[in-house]
C-alpha cells in the first residue's frame, strides 16, 4: 500500500521546546526542539486493520493519550528537526505496515542429518580416545 505523505503530515501536530545540549548564544532563547505528536487512532487514512498493525508495532512510542509521539533535537534549527521528525515518522509507519510471512517448517535434507550423524560420530571417537588409564 502506498501512503501519501502529504495527507498524513496534515494530521501531525507538532509542539516546539527549548532543546538540551549545544547551541551557544541562543541555547536559552530558541526553541528547536521538535515533538510530533499523531492521533493515529482518529486517522482517515489507515483502515482498522492498519491502525492495530501501527499500534501493535509501535507500542513503545504510543503515550497515555493514545497517540504516537516522536522527538527530535538532533539539529540546530526548528525547521530542519521539524523535517527529521516527519521524515522518522512516515518511515516508522511505512515499516510498522509490512506483515511479515509466517516461516514454513522445513525437514533437513538427506544431506545435512547426515552431515550432523558424522560430526556426532566424529566427537564420540574423540571423547573415547581421550579415556586414560588409571591402573
Amino acid at each position: 500500500m502506498k501512503i501519501i505523505t502529504e495527507e498524513l503530515e496534515k494530521e501531525f501536530k507538532f509542539k516546539t521546546s527549548r532543546s538540551g545540549g549545544k547551541g551557544g548564544q541562543n541555547v536559552n532563547k530558541v526553541e528547536t526542539k521538535v515533538e510530533l505528536n499523531w492521533d493515529f487512532q482518529n486517522s482517515i487514512i489507515f483502515s482498522e486493520e492498519q491502525k492495530l498493525l501501527i499500534a501493535e508495532k509501535l507500542k513503545n512510542r504510543i503515550n497515555k493519550e493514545n497517540t504516537f509521539q516522536l522527538f527530535s533535537e538532533e539539529e540546530r534549527t526548528q525547521l530542519r528537526n521539524k523535517e527529521l521528525a516527519v521524515k522518522r515518522a512516515i518511515h516508522m509507519i511505512k515499516n510498522s505496515l509490512i506483515v511479515e510471512k509466517p516461516r514454513k517448517p522445513t525437514k533437513p535434507n538427506k544431506a545435512a542429518i547426515a552431515k550432523r550423524l558424522d560430526q556426532k560420530r566424529q566427537q564420540a571417537l574423540k571423547k573415547i580416545n581421550r579415556g586414560g588409564g588409571f591402573d
